[in-house]
């Protein structure tokens, strides 16, 4: 089994700037149907959020709300008393359940990301190679990405990510589809991004997960966050009914 992975040079992450995110009163509606039902929410940055809560609860749709993929049907959401910007996107990084790579090889996708961020000459070059390092990948640099394993293929989405240095780095399900060695490793990324002082907000289905990378929960019901508690708090006494039927694997409305 892989260990978790070692520590490369990241960078110093400066949280000043993006903190607080804060959204008010959020709405997503598509279908005629409310998904995320006037959620409020406030992150400060420098801490491990877990969201929890059963399938189309909104966990992954409001990810995607505060990445600014898709656009709230109502409310506001605020990155230090203003709205999303250049300079916002260029904190903010995200892992979704599927990797989402280009046709190109390992490193070219690395390369490619950097570039796109304006990143030129040796830092370029230096992140590649850190990125590559951290995530186990150096020996498949020239490989076409398409063809590695899933694990391997999470691995370099979430270096990708990583290279970029994000302040907030969004992680939805990474992994939901990898067996226990794969999900080692990519847990061994995540703790990395800690380290290196990036706030992480991750959805996941696996309350072991959770427990290791949580500081906070927010347990989600019906596009509403109905428990938002620290980590230890949630796990010895829920106070929904809903959080502690699903804790206890019961099936609930």
């Amino acid at each position: 089994m892989l260990d978790a992975a070692p520590q490369h040079r990241l960078g110093s992450v400066d949280r000043a700037g993006i903190f607080p995110l804060v959204a008010e009163g959020l709405v997503f509606e598509a279908g005629g149907r409310r998904l995320v039902d006037g959620l409020d929410l406030r992150l400060d940055g420098a801490e491990r959020v877990v969201i929890l809560g059963p399938n189309g609860a909104g966990k992954s749709l409001l990810l995607k709300l505060l990445d600014g993929l898709v656009a709230p049907s109502a409310g506001r959401i605020a990155w230090n008393g203003r709205p999303a910007d250049m300079a916002v996107r260029a904190a903010t990084a995200m892992v979704f359940q599927r990797p989402v790579l280009l046709r190109r090889s390992v490193a070219a996708n690395l390369d490619h990301a950097l570039a796109a961020r304006g990143i030129n000459g040796v830092e370029r070059r230096q992140r590649v190679g850190d990125a590559l390092a951290m995530a186990r990948l150096s020996p498949l640099a020239a490989q076409p990405a398409r063809l590695l394993s899933g694990g391997e293929q999470q691995r370099l989405a979430l270096a990708r990510a990583l290279a970029l240095q994000p302040r907030l780095l969004f992680l939805d399900e990474p992994t939901a589809s990898l067996d226990p060695a794969s999900t080692l490793a990519v847990e061994g990324l995540i703790e990395a991004a800690r380290h290196a002082g990036a706030a992480t907000v991750l959805v996941t289905h696996d309350r072991g997960q959770a427990r290791r990378h949580a500081d906070r929960i927010l347990f989600m019901q019906s596009g509403r966050v109905v428990e938002d508690t620290p980590a230890d708090a949630f796990f010895d006494r829920p106070r929904s009914a809903a959080g502690r039927a699903y804790l206890e694997g019961r099936i609930f409305v």
